[in-house]
């Protein structure tokens, strides 16, 4: 299973050639995102749509939030924080030497092992430090 993180997903919303088409040669049912990823998309379209000025922002801004919803509704599967994620996500906090990694990139990745999957990402610096971890970079 491939689980995409919220930087490639906005390159698969945006049709990115190399993305889309890597994503087209792995079986839908082997496509993934996280509960984490889902959060980080539809938030950043709630801002922007509460930091709207004018009408013609608001009006973009709902769109987008539209669009992004309907495109997370074609995902075949949005990974929750299952009993595992959680147990994984508690062994990576407990590791010194990935304080660094932000909140929820750790969440992402506690998911993704949790699911024994391989995760697609361009941040291979901070996933790669991920002990177990399989990352992917389907942009560059």
């Amino acid at each position: 299973m491939y689980v995409l993180d919220t930087d490639t997903m906005n390159f698969v919303f945006r049709g990115h050639a190399q993305v889309t088409a890597r994503l087209s040669r792995v079986p839908t049912t082997e496509i993934a995102t996280t509960i984490i990823t889902k959060i980080e998309l539809l938030q950043g379209r709630f801002a922007f749509l509460l930091k709207a000025a004018t009408a013609a922002e608001l009006q973009r801004a709902q769109q987008l939030l539209e669009q992004t919803e309907q495109a997370l509704a074609t995902v075949p599967q949005i990974l929750p924080i299952a009993e595992a994620a959680a147990a994984e996500f508690d062994r990576l906090r407990a590791n010194k030497k990935l304080n660094k990694i932000g909140r929820a990139d750790l969440l992402i990745a506690a998911i993704t092992l949790a699911n024994r999957a391989t995760l697609v990402s361009r941040n291979l610096k901070d996933f790669r430090q991920v002990p177990g971890l399989r990352v992917e970079n389907w942009v560059d």
